[in-house]
Parts: C-alpha cells; sequence; structure tokens
C-alpha cells in the first residue's frame, strides 16, 4: 500500500507542467513520449492519458484482441522517492473488429533482463487498460511477456523484445 501511495504522488507530481500549459489535448502532437503529463488530463477514448506517454512498445492481435503495450521511462521520479523502478509497463485491450475498449480481466507481465534476471508482476487496472512499475536499470533487451485473461474467460499471451538504450 504504501508503494501504491508513493507511485500516485509520483503520478501527481507529473501533472504540474500540464496544468501550466493548460493546453488542450487536440492540439497536442499524438508523440508525448518526453513530455511529463497528468494521468487523468487527458482522455482515453482520444488516445490520450498514460497512454499517450512513454514509446509504443508493441501492438498484437491475438484471438481477436488487439492488445497496445506502452513503456514510461519512470527512472528520474522513482529515484528522487528514493525508489529502484525505472520503467512503467501499460497495456490497452481492444476488440480487434469493433475497436471497443476491454478493460476488464486479469493481466500478468514477466520481464527478463539481459542479466537473465526475472519480474513477475500482476498489472493493475487504470485508465480503462493496465500498468505496473518494473526496474529495467541495464541497457539492453528485455523480453517482456504477457499473460491474460478478459471478460471473456480465454487466456492469451503476448510476447516481445522491450530495448532500453
Amino acid at each position: 500500500m504504501k508503494k501504491m501511495t508513493v507511485l500516485i504522488a509520483a503520478i501527481l507530481s507529473l501533472s504540474a507542467p500540464l496544468t501550466a500549459l493548460a493546453m488542450d489535448h487536440e492540439s497536442m502532437p499524438m508523440d508525448h513520449g518526453t513530455m511529463p503529463m497528468d494521468h487523468g488530463s487527458m482522455k482515453m477514448e482520444h488516445g490520450g492519458g498514460m497512454m499517450a506517454m512513454g514509446k509504443l512498445a508493441h501492438e498484437e492481435v491475438v484471438d481477436g484482441v488487439k492488445s497496445t503495450f506502452r513503456v514510461i521511462d519512470i527512472k528520474a521520479k522513482m529515484k528522487e522517492m528514493g525508489m529502484k523502478e525505472t520503467h512503467h509497463i501499460m497495456v490497452v485491450f481492444t476488440d480487434a473488429k469493433s475497436g471497443g475498449k476491454l478493460s476488464e480481466g486479469e493481466v500478468k507481465v514477466k520481464v527478463m533482463g539481459p542479466d537473465k534476471k526475472e519480474q513477475v508482476k500482476d498489472l493493475m487496472g487504470m485508465e480503462g487498460g493496465f500498468g505496473s512499475d518494473f526496474t529495467m536499470p541495464e541497457k539492453g533487451k528485455y523480453g517482456v511477456m504477457a499473460k491474460f485473461k478478459l471478460k471473456d474467460g480465454k487466456t492469451r499471451s503476448v510476447k516481445f523484445w522491450y530495448t532500453v538504450k
């Protein structure tokens, strides 16, 4: 619970620059990878919020479900708070045919680093998607393996490589 409180504080501290700018999201470029933003200031149905932050890491359709993964570098903010996590991994699921959000279910992600160390976490529901923080301190390739069971009860999995530069 303490980590969650610290994470929420970190997220809220990212909102100040956006509030000061008072921009509407229609005028902003879609790649916000380097611009800190408030999670709730932009509507998810228009591609905003946290899913507009970070880097698009992977998209894949499995059994009619499109998964869109983004990775956000949070190293500097977490270091300020004395925490070791360096990256936030988020995924949003949509119906491949209708494009409708699929936001109910369970998601587990395993990240294997270049040093062969593994981290396994359950992703929390947030902003219509799922996310959690991971420690990816070394440069190199990280294997990301996700297993998810959404409302339809079917278990699916996705694997991809993410490179930390």
